[in-house]
């Protein structure tokens, strides 16, 4: 009994919210290399866990059963699906994991509406916080579904607009103030709480539909930021300290990350918002002057003579080395390289892939030596002294319209310079556009070859010819 007391002491719960905090603050830090992030992922996940056990510590905590269905359910349905997902799949799970979690926090502020019968006798910095929980929640819901369903391919990836497409956004966003604001001032009635979810699940919708495959990677990193700080509104409303310092761990890095992501791709937050850029689309193989253009092509045998006799050979990957699943093949390829003496690098973008250090995640996988991967700013100065950059379905960021042309939507965005390099060997499997739907002038430079074909196809032949050289 004496135990009991001491484990649902306020002190003792407040301790454990310390301790989880500080976990949470090491295993983030833990996440900002290969190196640690499997540790740093281990940390926060036992920070999260302690927060759990303290949470439930509480005194008053009731509802037992539920809060152990609810355990089971998500543990059954977590479990199996984050260990059985590809990694070619991991944006769309991401994307989707973090919608549930600004759903969760809907659902949580539409409960103690109920629970309180409207908040009437609710302080009203409480009754704001829940409110805008419930908006933003909703909204990082319905646009994380979005999101996934774009990286999915269940709907096109191409940029969805209805016509007034702002004005019909601003009227959603204006009928959820609205209605929330009218519960502040005493109205009870549920429905009027519906009717904030539905508007803020229609804006969600309409946020992301317009938005182009291209900016995928920042719409994951805002949207994730947007459950934090729904996460941490409902935390002050519910009085829960780890919710609160969780969001808002949550809530910050994401918004960071998001700005950085922007400022990688020369683009405002609010740009990107706005959408309309990107899609996948298929173009045809001419320059923005309408001349038809020839792209030069190469054999494996033929790369696999260039590379061995290159003194350096910078690899650029991007998505289409994901949908291959070629990572591993690529390392075999760096392995054989080595072992003639050439010097292997990889070159990363920051929005290569589908989603923040997608191409990081690929390669720590793959075993490739974190001291080999190159950032952006590393990375093109080394261009110059390459002797060849074999790009592995890296399109959009390796575009060297972004440089000279002021008329290309890309225009200022900063990418891989791959064009400096003296021989450019591209790897893909048609001369369609990247995400952005853009072409590349750089399939056309005279210092470019095409190996058209499967990836990882494509990468094991090279490796095979090596060997037999």
């Amino acid at each position: 009994m004496l135990f009991a007391s001491f484990l649902q002491d306020p002190n003792f719960i407040r301790v454990c919210y310390i301790v989880a905090f500080a976990l949470f603050v090491i295993g983030l830090g833990g996440l900002t290399g290969p190196r640690t992030a499997v540790r740093g992922n281990r940390i926060a996940a036992l920070g999260m866990a302690i927060a759990i056990v303290a949470t439930l510590l509480t005194k008053g905590m009731g509802n037992w059963g539920l809060i152990v269905l609810g355990i089971v359910i998500g543990t059954a349905i977590g479990v199996p699906a984050a260990r059985s997902v590809k990694m070619t799949a991991m944006p769309q799970m991401v994307a989707l994991f973090n919608g549930v979690g600004g759903g969760a926090i809907a659902l949580i502020a539409w409960a103690e509406f109920r629970s309180s019968g409207g908040f009437d006798f609710t302080p009203t910095y409480i009754a704001i916080f829940s409110l805008f929980s419930a908006i933003v929640g909703s909204v990082s819901f319905w646009g994380s579904n979005i999101a996934f369903a774009k990286l999915q391919e269940l709907i096109s990836g191409s940029p969805v607009k209805l016509p007034g497409q702002q004005v019909i956004n601003i009227a959603l966003l204006a009928i959820a103030v609205g209605c929330s604001v009218a519960i502040v001032a005493g109205q009870t009635n549920e429905w009027v709480f519906i009717l904030i979810l539905v508007a803020a699940a229609l804006l969600g919708n309409f946020l992301v539909l317009p938005i182009g495959g291209a900016d995928m990677p920042v719409v994951i990193s805002l949207l994730n930021a947007f459950t934090g700080l729904s996460a941490a509104a409902a935390g002050i409303s519910l009085d829960n300290t780890a919710l609160i310092v969780a969001g808002m761990i949550v809530g910050a890095s994401g918004t960071i990350l998001t700005n950085l992501m922007a400022t990688a791709m020369n683009r405002s937050i609010l740009s990107i918002v706005a959408g309309g850029f990107g899609g996948g689309g298929v173009l045809p193989a001419a320059s923005s002057d309408g001349v038809v253009r020839t792209a030069r092509s190469t054999s494996a045998s033929d790369a696999a003579v260039q590379m061995a006799y290159a003194n350096s050979v910078m690899i650029v990957p991007g998505y289409g080395m994901a949908v291959a699943q070629a990572q591993h093949a690529v390392r075999e390829l760096t392995r054989e390289l080595e072992k003639r003496g050439v010097e292997v690098n990889f070159a990363i973008h920051p929005v290569a892939g589908r989603m923040p250090g997608h191409m990081n995640v690929l390669l720590a996988e793959a075993d490739v030596p974190y001291d080999q991967l190159k950032e952006m700013e590393q990375a093109n100065p080394l261009f110059s002294r390459t002797d060849v950059s074999l790009i592995i379905g890296a399109n959009d960021v390796t575009n060297p319209a972004a440089n000279d042309d002021p008329s290309s939507p890309i225009y200022g965005m900063p990418i891989l310079e791959v064009d400096r390099s003296n021989s450019v060997i591209v790897l893909k499997r048609s001369m369609s556009s990247g995400f952005a739907g853009i072409d590349n002038p750089l399939f056309y430079a005279d210092n470019t070859a095409m190996l058209f074909g499967d990836a990882k196809a494509s990468v094991q032949e090279i490796t095979t010819e090596l060997t037999e050289l």
